[in-house]
């Protein structure tokens, strides 16, 4: 399920970038003058959800979203200072040379989290992957706040 969580919310973010998030509707090819489409379930959804942009910005946006509906502290600009810090910003970082790495778990992502944190402290709503940008925001969060009261008190290696 994860997953599929994931890959819907990389379509909307796709489909938002792109500027195709809008209903379309199609004509057959002889007979009709108009066409209409009887409201979905899905289509009001769509209109409510709110798109991030695939970037910095909109990953961090969107795991503050998930943290405030999950009760977990943390302000834009404490997550953006830890994520410069931690991985200049790469989703895809890997630490493979510290004491974590030597012990067979590597810091994986935005905050550089291992893998049992990431598992421990992993956010419902957000996928079940260390390198997804959101849900590894969301986990080192969560964390920070249950160790130090909020990332906002994070000012070094955690």
């Amino acid at each position: 399920m994860p997953v599929i969580a994931s890959s819907r919310r990389r379509l909307v973010r796709s489909l938002a970038v792109a500027g195709t998030g809008v209903a379309v509707v199609a004509l057959p090819l002889f007979g009709a003058t108009s066409a209409s489409a009887a409201p979905t379930t899905q289509a009001t959804t769509a209109a409510s959800t709110t798109a991030y942009p695939d970037n910095l910005d909109g990953w961090i946006r969107e795991a503050m979203d998930i943290m405030a509906q999950n009760g977990i502290p943390g302000s834009y600009d404490s997550i953006h200072r830890n994520i410069m810090r931690e991985s200049s910003g790469n989703p895809a970082a890997i630490n493979l040379w510290d004491s974590n790495a030597a012990m067979g778990t590597p810091s994986k992502g935005l905050l550089q989290v291992i893998d049992p944190t990431f598992q421990a402290y992993h956010v419902p709503g957000t996928a079940f992957d260390p390198f997804d940008p959101v849900a590894n925001i969301a986990a080192a969060c969560n964390y920070a706040a249950d160790r130090y009261g909020s990332i906002d008190n994070v000012f070094g290696a955690y």
